[in-house]
């Protein structure tokens, strides 16, 4: 079977890349410290020319600022960013957030948000996990209290990505303590300005700033903020998580690393020498390269399954685990070849690839954690896939 792009997502494809051979920064080698201040004026610039071509929610239906493309001209344009590690795909509120009010928001929440997602006028962030409440999500404990008009929210989140610089966060409390795990929980809209907010910075073992712990002290959120169902969050928050499991970003950076590995050990003056023409070096690099583009192929079944109007479950959990754990075998594969000159930091005179394997490895420890462990992703293909009991 061949797999193709129609010439539409080709031209497509052309379109996108040009745009970032432009946007970029000439030495641009990625990835984005959303902790630097450049690094996020560069995220936002390339977010507003997205958006004024019309491409950050390119399947999204016209009314609410797509084109009704395919989902798979989303692949592709997610793919093409994280090729390239291009900063300025809002995942929170164009990928995740938004399709889930498509379903489950009420025509005031979509006419609110859904726009100003479209045009990269928002940014959002997920609150999910909590100190003591991982990967059993509903183990959550974030209160919100009914006060008439309005939700009084106490307690915390933790890894929340981008919180730091999130206009509002989408996140799960719960608000009948008395049900069961599962039933007794909402989904709620929070302004990260509100009184009460407190967002504490976490640096993560790469030196970046990406994650934060976000404290709530009686914050008050509208009841017009509750997506869906009274103590129906569950159903709706795990909407979002299908929609972010997609693997395609890790198929891409595994690509992307895998090809500059390539490189590497086919060019003349590294200071490590590993032949090109050894054999363990050579099967090993073909391994990985089945593996990657096996894991990449699995991602477009995802988005094909969704273009028949299916929220794929375990399909979405396989591309995400294969995905990951190729990408941490490419980095691992590279620091095994760099030797003692692959975990020199970022600047060091002797460090090969300028230090990017190193500092790329340590950040992408949390892949097999981010979206719900792969642990928890094997358990959703044994239990929804393979119908496995319990």
């Amino acid at each position: 079977m061949r797999f193709e792009f129609t010439p539409e997502e080709s031209d497509f494809k052309r379109q996108l890349s040009s745009f970032l051979d432009d946007a970029l920064p000439s030495n641009w080698h990625g990835p984005a410290d959303e902790s630097r201040d450049d690094h996020w004026k560069l995220n936002q610039d390339i977010k507003k020319g997205l958006a004024e071509r019309g491409w950050l929610v390119m399947s999204w239906p016209k009314e609410y600022g797509g084109t009704d493309s395919s989902p798979m001209m989303n692949t592709i344009f997610a793919e093409e960013m994280a090729y390239r590690r291009a900063p300025g795909h809002d995942r929170f509120g164009t990928r995740m957030l938004g399709p889930t009010l498509m379903r489950f928001g009420t025509k005031e929440q979509r006419s609110k948000y859904l726009g100003s997602i479209a045009k990269g006028e928002i940014q959002w962030c997920q609150g999910y996990s909590e100190p003591n409440s991982g990967s059993d999500l509903a183990s959550l404990q974030t209160r919100a209290v009914d006060s008439g008009d309005d939700f009084i929210v106490t307690g915390e989140k933790i890894w929340t990505s981008l919180a730091h610089r999130a206009d509002m966060m989408f996140m799960l409390v719960r608000t009948d303590p008395d049900a069961a795990p599962h039933k007794g929980i909402s989904l709620i809209l929070v302004d990260m300005k509100s009184p009460g907010v407190q967002v504490l910075p976490i640096v993560n073992m790469a030196g970046v700033h990406s994650f934060n712990q976000v404290v709530f002290d009686q914050v008050q959120v509208p009841k017009a903020n509750l997506v869906g169902e009274l103590n129906d969050g569950w159903r709706a928050g795990m909407t979002v998580l299908n929609f972010e499991r997609s693997g395609i970003d890790y198929a891409a950076w595994a690509l992307a690393a895998l090809e500059e590995l390539v490189d590497y050990v086919n060019s003349e003056d590294s200071l490590v020498s590993p032949t090109k023409s050894d054999s363990n070096v050579r099967i090993k690099l073909a391994e990985l390269y089945t593996e990657v583009e096996a894991s990449r192929l699995m991602c477009y079944d995802v988005s094909w399954r969704q273009s028949r109007g299916e929220i794929p479950s375990s399909e979405a959990s396989m591309s995400k685990v294969a995905a990951s754990e190729a990408y941490l075998k490419v980095l691992d594969y590279g620091l095994e070849i760099l030797g003692m000159y692959g975990v020199l930091e970022p600047g060091s005179n002797q460090a090969e690839l300028q230090g990017r394997f190193f500092k790329m490895r340590l950040f992408y420890t949390s892949g097999p954690i981010l979206a719900g462990t792969n642990e928890i992703q094997k358990n959703i293909i044994a239990q929804r896939g393979l119908g496995l009991p319990r």
